[in-house]
């Protein structure tokens, strides 16, 4: 059980100490917001495409494997939508919180939390898988989140009229996102050098590539750490107490029990538990805020979430560790 322990402390430990390094620069003024914003550009446009992009060209999974993997995380993504779609229905009167409300549910941060988390406890290969799976399940998830948060009114533009908007809002997403076209290109790259023997990538370009792709998640992470609002985070309101319960607790239980059910173990389920365990994502403020959401709601989700989620990754990894499933 020791053992368990150290493995999680391992794990979540590290995303602890470069957030809280983050928070005290940004307290002390030795980061400013204008450097937070554009370093978060630089980690999303550049660093962390190429982490993603080298992560799965060097892998040597076989990534038709994770096709299970990636059906599990997507059945725990449409449960987890439907059923706090379901909640608010009955439960949430006002529709500007609902959509709020749901995305702060079923939304994860794969591409920070989730995959620092991987990287910390499986390295190379289990990033790679995380990779993968965080290809497939970001589509997904900016597909729900427009679609939830479309009931919220936005304007006097008729409701056909803003669903094309926001379809095409979608569309553009989905096709200029930097993470989702560098995981396509190593994809494609990967199936070339395959059937036509291409020669390896030229060092210069793999040695900057890792380079740059080390700035990633450190970065990321002192960036989300210089974000937090103490004063969101601890003025809960009810809706955002529940929402973060679904975060925290629902989420990552229903992985493992759907993940068990599929078969997985080790890294697999240990990649799916992570992933699903992670904070809510940065993205559900900017989306609801863009889309005439609940912001405040939203703001105090992401900020709870983003601390105490971590210590149900490390008290879930513990457990999974300590039964040998993960």
């Amino acid at each position: 059980m020791i053992d368990a322990i150290v493995f999680a402390l391992n794990i979540v430990l590290p995303n602890l100490i470069l957030m809280g390094l983050g928070f005290f620069m940004y307290k002390q003024g030795q980061i400013s917001k204008a450097f937070i914003d554009q370093a978060s550009k630089l980690v999303f446009n550049y660093a962390l495409p190429c982490l993603l992009f080298f992560s799965v060209i060097k892998s040597k999974v076989d990534f038709a494997e994770q096709l299970n993997l990636i059906a599990a995380g997507l059945l725990v993504t449409l449960v987890l939508f439907f059923g706090s779609e379901i909640y608010a229905k009955y439960f949430i009167e006002r529709n500007e919180d609902k959509g709020v409300f749901v995305q702060g549910v079923f939304r994860s941060n794969m591409a920070i939390i989730g995959l620092a988390t991987v990287a910390n406890a499986y390295g190379n290969e289990g990033l790679s898988i995380g990779a993968v799976y965080m290809g497939v399940i970001t589509l997904v998830f900016n597909v729900l989140a427009v679609i939830t948060l479309t009931r919220t009114p936005t304007g006097e533009s008729k409701p056909q009229a803003r669903q094309r908007g926001y379809a095409l809002m979608l569309g553009k997403k989905i096709v200029t996102n930097p993470l989702i076209l560098s995981l396509l290109a190593a994809f494609a790259y990967k199936a070339l050098a395959a059937s036509l023997n291409l020669p390896q990538l030229p060092n210069v370009v793999t040695q900057t590539g890792s380079l740059l792709a080390a700035l990633s998640l450190p970065l990321a992470l002192i960036c989300a750490g210089a974000t937090i609002d103490m004063r969101s985070m601890l003025a809960l309101s009810g809706l955002s107490m529940q929402a973060s319960v679904g975060r925290i607790v629902i989420a990552p239980v229903l992985a493992v029990l759907v993940g068990l059910a599929f078969g997985l173990t080790g890294v697999h389920l240990g990649v799916l538990f992570l992933m699903v365990a992670s904070p809510t994502a940065a993205a559900s403020y900017v989306m609801a805020k863009a889309m005439g959401g609940n912001e405040v709601l939203a703001a105090n989700i992401l900020a709870f979430t983003t601390v105490f989620s971590l210590f149900g990754m490390a008290i879930g990894a513990a457990i999974l560790r300590g039964l040998g499933w993960m």
